[in-house]
Formats: structure tokens, sequence, C-alpha cells
């Protein structure tokens, strides 16, 4: 009797504990939910080699596709140490955050404001190194002074670059950013007189020859106002690259 009366009790204590733990569980994926959280920027750079987009912030969920590094994703929000993404290809997933790069944190830091200005071109491509000697080399043989690198113009163009080709566009005004000018202050950067140019080519320097055969263009390039640049040159399934440099005066 007293055998079975111990049976029973661990029975019963087992189920509650069983119960215990589903009410848990169930508490937790309820609770996990709501830790969405603000992170502060909009865009954020691809640091490893090959980064999965899985369909819920963990490795338990399903592989989506996949980002290269380098390449710039959109950012919403922040779940653990996953951030909830859109990538090329309309894509919506969750990638962790060790391998992406804030690229556009939204405050006003001094310290990026002073360290605007450069005369090298570190945070270049080689394919962005290619156009902007081949533009200064524009300049040059029309005798007017060499464009110098700034830092935030230099991210500014890469941004609009990623933009046109992750949203399908080819036009100065982004469905998400707006105008040149709009984009160029939202970023918080300062300037007197702004101008901007954009291709489609397979090719760098095809893509400068046909700026310097455009009025418009070649305009902005030999433009004496314009001392700074930033250019962003993008892989394009559609143009083989695009390109966007962005001059300002200041």
């Amino acid at each position: 009797m007293s055998v079975l009366n111990s049976k029973k009790k661990n029975i019963i204590k087992a189920t509650i504990l069983m119960v215990f733990i589903s009410i848990v569980c169930i508490f937790s994926r309820s609770f996990g939910m709501q830790h969405y959280y603000n992170v502060g920027f909009t865009t954020g750079l691809v640091t490893a080699t090959s980064l999965n987009v899985r369909s819920g912030p963990g490795t338990q969920y399903k592989v989506i596709t996949t980002v290269k590094n380098g390449e710039y994703i959109r950012v919403f929000a922040g779940v653990g140490d996953w951030y909830i993404v859109q990538v090329e290809g309309d894509y919506v997933g969750a990638v962790s955050k060790k391998y992406v790069k804030p690229i556009y944190p939204n405050t006003n830091n001094s310290t990026n404001q002073n360290n605007n200005q450069t005369t090298t071109a570190d945070t270049m491509t080689a394919d962005e190194k290619e156009v902007f000697n081949l533009i200064n080399q524009q300049r040059t043989n029309n005798g007017l002074q060499p464009l110098k690198v700034d830092n935030e113009v230099q991210r500014v163009a890469k941004i609009k670059a990623q933009d046109m080709v992750t949203n399908n566009y080819f036009s100065h005004e982004s469905p998400v950013y707006g105008s040149p000018f709009d984009m160029l202050k939202n970023f918080k950067v300062s300037y007197t007189t702004a101008g901007e140019n954009i291709a489609g080519n397979s090719s760098n320097s095809g893509a400068v020859n046909a700026w310097m055969n455009s009025s418009g263009h070649k305009a902005n390039i030999l433009n004496s106002s314009f001392n700074y640049t930033g250019i962003g040159v993008v892989s394009s399934p559609k143009y083989g690259k695009i390109y966007v440099q962005m001059f300002i005066g200041k």
C-alpha cells in the first residue's frame, strides 16, 4: 500500500514538473518575442566571408539566403545577439550581429566630423580607387585641383549605390533616402555646394567616359567649386556595376 502511494506521488510530481516546464517554455517564447530593440542605425556592412540570413533569430532557424563580405544590408531592429535585416532579393530575415558593422550610427559624432577630410583612399575598393584616379586625371588635364576623398561622403556614396541595386531603380531620387542633398544632410555631411553623378556600366573607364560625354555629368566633374568627393561602385545584375559619385564643396 505504501509502495503504491509512493508511485502515485512520483507520477503526480512528474506530471506537475512537465506542466511547469511547458508553461515556462511558452512564457519564454512569448517573452522573447517582445525583446526587439532599436539599434540606432539603418545600414550595416557585412564583415564575414559569407553570412547566413535565417528565418528567425537563432541557429535553429533555417537559412533562407546568404550575403557576402562587403555587402550592405538594411537593419530594422535587434533581438538578442541578432539583427532583423533586409538584403538584396527582398529577403527579410535575421543575421548574427557579430558579423555586421554599423556604418551610420544616428548620432552627431564629432570625432567622425574631425576625421572627414583625407587625401587617402583607404576606404575605397579597387574599382572605386580607379574611378577616383580617372576623375582626377580629367580634372588635372583641365587645369583643376584634384578632388580629395571625404570619408563621410564616401560612405554615403556607397550606401546610395547599394540602395540603387537593392531597390532596383536608377535615379538621383532614392525611394529610401530622397534626393542626394537630403541624403547628405540626413547623414550629417556639411557642405556649401553639392552634386551627384550616377552610371550603370560594365567597366570603370566606360562609366567615366560616359560621364565626360554628357554635359551635365562633365560639368560636375570639372566644377571648380567642388573639392571633396565620395565614390560607390556596387555589382549590378542589370548593368554590370552601378556607380555613384557624390561631390561637395566646403
